[in-house]
């Protein structure tokens, strides 16, 4: 991971974006711009928090691992969003590991800026409230899925959620990846995305997964891709 200060530029956050100009100009001096490598792992379960990441181009997976090695995805934050949600209830370390699904740019500030920050109550505190709200609702809503919903349900809401974080209709993903994510065997991710393929909806080759219909797939998952979707547009509406 690289990193220099943030120009101008760069800001390409939509919560930061978000922020009235004089919030959002005290705050630029505190941001650096840093290169995020594919998984790079950002906090390992039980590491103390020391700063907080706003991905403009960057995805990070938010994901739980158990005692013996296995794991499934809570959620992913792309420039919609800010990564280090427990600072914001008071809590210095965290329980869950933070990764980067997607390479790219994040913006990188210390914790203490933003506990500085989100002290004043002003814009500023309101905007993270409810952007932990809709952090909240997406991993509340992934356990559901996870419990209750197809693994072809569950692939199409993955696929969506991580399309609409990219700017690009190719995702570098592997099925193994998808399986850990997902919390299924990799076996069942190859017939999901098999059947997919069948429907014109995506192609797949090593390692890589192209969104080829959209709607179609958007038709094929279950409604908590729309409840987590419909979340973070409130979020962000003037």
């Amino acid at each position: 991971m690289s990193s220099s200060t943030a120009p101008r530029s760069l800001i390409g956050n939509r919560l930061l974006a978000a922020l009235p100009s004089p919030e959002y100009q005290r705050l630029i001096p505190h941001l650096k711009s840093v290169a995020l490598t594919t998984a790079e792992l950002l906090y390992e379960p039980g590491d103390q928090i020391h700063f907080i990441y706003f991905p403009v181009t960057a995805i990070v997976s938010l994901v739980s691992v158990t005692s013996d090695g296995a794991s499934i995805e809570l959620g992913v934050i792309g420039n919609e969003g800010m990564v280090g949600l427990p600072i914001l209830l008071g809590v210095d370390s965290t329980t869950f590991a933070a990764t980067v699904l997607v390479s790219g740019h994040a913006l990188r500030m210390k914790t203490e800026i933003l506990k500085r920050e989100f002290n004043r109550c002003g814009p500023l505190l309101n905007l993270l409230l409810r952007h932990t709200h809709a952090q909240v609702v997406q991993m509340s809503q992934s356990a559901v899925c996870n419990a209750l919903h197809t693994v072809e349900e569950r692939l199409c809401r993955w696929l969506l959620l991580t399309h609409d974080r990219v700017r690009t209709e190719e995702l570098q993903i592997t099925h193994e990846s998808l399986s850990n994510m997902i919390g299924t065997r990799r076996s069942s991710i190859t017939q999901a995305a098999s059947k997919l393929k069948q429907r014109g909806l995506i192609e797949y080759h090593r390692g890589k997964i192209q969104v080829v219909d959209r709607k179609g797939l958007e038709s094929c998952a279950c409604e908590c891709y729309g409840v987590v979707k419909q979340e973070y547009e409130r979020l962000h509406r003037k």
